[in-house]
């Protein structure tokens, strides 16, 4: 990847991040519009998509010039590859797909979530929460800012209510709660562990286990608190990790089905509509390689309303 990266000094103090960025890099004013629309020019270490964002000094402008051998210019606009499963003036829930990272970063330009549900909305989505790059289900954005603060503080204060599906090794008891606390696990980066002898962050899990079979789990999962990898790790602590999660150890393959990705799905979201102050709830329906399990384990996919515990 290559990258341009320049302090505002003197001049450039004030000016339109567009006007800076094509003086820099001698472009014409549409070029430099160009990069800031596709989302290749960082302020302060952010992304910038508003072209009359005025520079103060000191702050560090950054753009990417090429990735994988190609200019983001020269990228062909992407259809969105999720699917909108609620939208009015102020919320946008959508169903993500498996594959897809929830957010860009600065390596990479385009192809997450937020740039897609920012190009449909034509301005910055407002992302409340988020879900890993394999992990699939709803999604919600906020679609101004008052709206993005409220739906983040639902899920700050615990009050938003999810349900997640997936399918799991075998070994897992009716039902049960996990409350061991999560810290990153020093011998395996990228890793969290579900344990009470390190000094982890609380984390709690409600979990009902609709099929329970000598090769695989099916089971719904209720967490009560937010945390990174928090389902992930808890099932790995129960002895049972989700199929597909290499990361965990999470079987590949099962009864001669291969098993390609982490078979975990954000399947239903319950809480307060920020101005109408009744609860919505979203659903977003099972992928197939994930509902290839319920259909094996012969039984339904949880629906309606999302039970505390």
């Amino acid at each position: 990847m290559k990258r341009r990266t320049f302090r505002v000094e003197g001049a450039g103090v004030g000016r339109a991040v567009v006007d800076a960025v094509a003086q820099e890099l001698g472009l014409s004013v549409e070029q430099a519009r160009g990069l800031v629309d596709v989302g290749a020019v960082y302020v302060a270490g952010r992304r910038c998509r508003e072209a009359k964002t005025r520079l103060v000094q000191g702050q560090v402008v950054g753009v990417v010039l090429e990735e994988g051998g190609r200019s983001p210019l020269a990228e062909a606009p992407r259809a969105p590859s999720f699917r909108v499963l609620f939208e009015d003036e102020e919320v946008l829930a959508v169903d993500k797909p498996a594959g897809l990272p929830a957010q860009p970063t600065e390596a990479r330009v385009g192809g997450s979530l937020v740039d897609q549900v920012s190009a449909y909305l034509g301005r910055e989505a407002g992302l409340v929460h988020r879900l890993d790059r394999e992990t699939s289900g709803v999604t919600v954005f906020g679609k101004e800012p008052r709206a993005t603060s409220a739906l983040a503080a639902e899920f700050r204060h615990g009050s938003a209510r999810k349900r997640y599906v997936a399918a799991t090794g075998p070994g897992l008891p009716a039902s049960g709660t996990v409350d061991l606390p999560l810290s990153r696990d020093p011998s395996r980066p990228g890793r969290w562990r579900a344990t009470r002898a390190a000094n982890g962050v609380p984390a709690l899990t409600h979990f009902r286990t609709l099929y329970a079979g000598a090769e695989f789990c099916v089971v719904e999962l209720l967490p009560q608190t937010g945390r990174t990898h928090q389902l992930r790790a808890h099932l790995t602590a129960l002895g049972a990790p989700i199929l597909g999660d290499s990361r965990y150890g999470g079987a590949a393959r099962v009864g001669g089905v291969e098993v390609a990705r982490c078979l975990l799905h954000a399947q239903a979201l319950e809480l307060l509509h920020p101005r109408w102050e009744r609860p919505i709830r979203m659903e977003a329906p099972v992928p197939e390689d994930l509902m290839r399990f319920f259909t094996l384990a012969g039984v339904e996919v949880p629906s309606g309303a999302v039970p505390l515990k």
